[in-house]
């Protein structure tokens, strides 16, 4: 798929005084993109769109280049110690992805230009730990490497941990867009993975991302640029046949992989799960959506501040951790499972 472009940005007036954003501005002037002004994101407004849906979908399409303040890093448990704050927002559409209601009523993409302040605080977070490695999740609230061919912070993001000595990255992407990263300084500190899924859950729950094939030939080039590879399947979900479609998954996975060394591949399992104001978006924004959401056939669980979210009971949780580890083991038998969630 061609790599993503804005349709409209909007600018914080600070942004152009530091040089990505001054960067940035002239890029998309010499693009002929629309360029309007707003004081900050929360302030964004005019949207086109003659109904809540369509601003929603081209909102997907717009794009906020701005400062990030907060710079006192959330968790990010369990892949990471902490969340490095590069980007808000995703341009795909996945029906179950928890930005749905993380970014509410601001579902556009923000990327953030202050780069030296966030890899300051960044640095504060490795020493304080040292010599206790410290993880950092670049992925949390985008997909980074989705918008990282305009910005080029992800790849400064792994040049900066690749020259420290207790800093890790690590990141995900449903994106084939990588060729600028492999050439990067990443000294074998930056973990990147890739979302994959059975052909149901990509096709029925993924529309706007790279297809799995083009996601395996991204992450072909990216195992030969050293990096060590990993992959998340997420969201593992129940689907009519769901153990032939994942046991087809890592026939699928061994294949476009085979005479590719991967001596550090690893996999992230985690169950779909939904929260009742998730629901309620989701089927406002995607109507037509097959995502199974009844609350009746799955096990309420207490999450973080208190939002609860539905997962699958234990015995059907059960059944999928079996049945991927017992595939994981049969067609990747060095790979490491680093938990199912």
């Amino acid at each position: 798929m061609e790599p993503f472009i804005p349709r409209l940005v909007y600018f914080e007036p600070e942004a152009l005084q530091y040089s990505l954003g001054k960067e940035l501005y002239e890029k998309f002037k010499s693009m002929d993109i629309e360029i309007r002004e707003t004081t900050s994101h929360n302030q964004v407004r005019g949207i086109p769109g003659e109904t809540e849906l369509q601003r929603y979908r081209n909102a997907k399409s717009t794009l906020v280049v701005g400062i990030r303040r907060t710079l006192k890093f959330d968790t990010s448990k369990p892949s990471a110690e902490y969340a490095i704050p590069l980007a808000t927002g995703c341009m795909g559409h996945c029906h179950y992805c928890y930005l749905q209601t993380t970014l509410g009523s601001k579902p556009y993409i923000r990327v953030y230009v202050n780069l030296d302040e966030i890899f300051s605080q960044a640095k504060k977070y490795i020493d304080e730990r040292a010599p206790e490695i410290t993880r950092f999740e670049a992925a949390c609230t985008s997909d980074i490497v989705g918008i990282d061919h305009l910005t080029h912070s992800l790849k400064k993001a792994i040049e900066f941990i690749g020259a420290t000595e207790y800093g890790r990255l690590r990141f995900v992407t449903k994106y084939e867009h990588v060729d600028h990263l492999l050439d990067a300084k990443h000294n074998g500190k930056t973990t990147f993975r890739f979302s994959v899924n059975s052909r149901y859950v990509i096709r029925h729950f993924e529309p706007g991302t790279s297809s799995f094939e083009a996601r395996m030939e991204a992450a072909r080039k990216v195992a030969r640029a050293g990096y060590p590879l990993g992959f998340i399947v997420a969201p593992i979900y129940r689907h009519d046949g769901w153990r032939e479609g994942y046991l087809e998954l890592f026939q699928r996975l061994s294949e476009q992989l085979a005479g590719v060394e991967t001596p550090h591949l690893s996999f992230e399992l985690i169950q779909h799960r939904f929260t009742k104001p998730a629901k309620a978006v989701i089927q406002k924004r995607y109507p037509k959506t097959k995502l199974d959401l009844d609350e009746s056939k799955r096990k309420y669980k207490w999450g973080r501040y208190g939002i609860g979210k539905y997962v699958y009971p234990d015995s059907e949780a059960k059944q999928l951790k079996e049945a991927l580890e017992y595939y994981i083991a049969q067609f990747f038998p060095e790979a490491e499972i680093q938990y199912f969630t």
